[in-house]
């Protein structure tokens, strides 16, 4: 815990700065209200692999300054977290610009901007934004999903986050398309998996909202994980124990990759590129570049 007593907070900002968090594997994106001071004050503890502090649509106009001082107190008194930490701020017309600006002074890992349309955008952003900081954005908007390719000016951008509602929404088509199976959705996901890595930018699935069902949360995740995700955004710690569990890379897959990594890398030293290995079947120069994707995300 970052506070020992709730009930008595600093009336000051603190001067602590936790080092930046950096993984190879993030499976798991937890949202964050920054009203819950019991939640914020676990920031140091939580399991989640990421953990993004809203400011955008889950707070209320009027309390929105009450929020992102709750976020620049907690986080100015925190030493150390395993998770790497992203403050979502609202769009740049609606205090967005003015949130970034004051935020740019404290330890956190990135600026997380909503309702992003086009580079233009981007740049701006990269001009307030401080440069020991990653710029990561909600792609809800469909000039974002048209031109997700085309976005990526600055190495500081390497994560989008799809926020499938209001893209629903901005697209003119109803939020009751969000289920197992159904093709519109399923080929809004693909696009935006293929583009995102198609401009080397990190791709994170959306958030589901029925936090009690489980069942479905985890099959989601199974499927997003059979399409290529590594991430999933999560509501709370339930949906993050299912999310790390399944986006885990699982004992088999490294024992696997480390003997073709292996076999291959003694075979190349003597020419041979190409294969018969009696435990895997052919192994050539493809499948070993296959087997160090997986290794580097350990």
């Amino acid at each position: 815990m970052i506070f020992d007593n709730l009930d008595r907070l600093p009336a000051d900002f603190g001067n602590k700065r936790k080092e930046p968090t950096v993984k190879h594997h993030y499976r798991s994106n937890m949202m964050l209200n920054p009203l819950n001071l019991k939640h914020l004050n676990r920031m140091d503890e939580n399991d989640a692999d990421m953990i993004t502090l809203n400011l955008e649509d889950a707070i209320a106009p009027s309390r929105k300054k009450e929020a992102l001082h709750n976020i620049a107190l907690f986080l100015s008194h925190m030493e150390h977290s395993n998770s790497f930490i992203i403050v979502r701020t609202n769009p740049l017309n609606e205090g967005g610009a003015e949130e970034i600006s004051f935020l740019n002074d404290f330890a956190f890992d990135a600026i997380r901007v909503s309702k992003v349309k086009d580079q233009t955008e981007i740049a701006q952003v990269l001009t307030l934004l401080g440069s020991d900081k990653e710029l990561h954005i909600s792609m809800e908007t469909k000039e974002a999903f048209d031109s997700l390719t085309t976005l990526r000016i600055d190495e500081r951008f390497t994560t989008a986050n799809i926020g499938i509602l209001d893209l629903l929404t901005s697209l003119g088509l109803p939020q009751s398309l969000v289920s197992l199976g159904n093709p519109t959705v399923d080929y809004i996901l693909s696009k935006f998996l293929v583009d995102a890595k198609t401009a080397g930018i990190h791709p994170i699935s959306f958030m589901f909202q029925e936090y009690n069902d489980t069942q479905t949360f985890k099959a989601w995740c199974e499927k997003e994980k059979m399409m290529g995700f590594e991430t999933k955004a999560c509501m709370g710690p339930k949906q993050v124990e299912i999310a790390n569990s399944i986006f885990s890379i699982n004992k088999y897959e490294i024992e696997r990759a480390l003997h073709i990594k292996e076999a291959f890398e003694t075979h190349s030293a003597q020419g041979i590129n190409g294969f018969m290995d009696e435990k895997y079947g052919f192994i050539d120069e493809p499948i070993y570049r296959d087997s160090l994707l997986i290794l580097n995300n350990i």
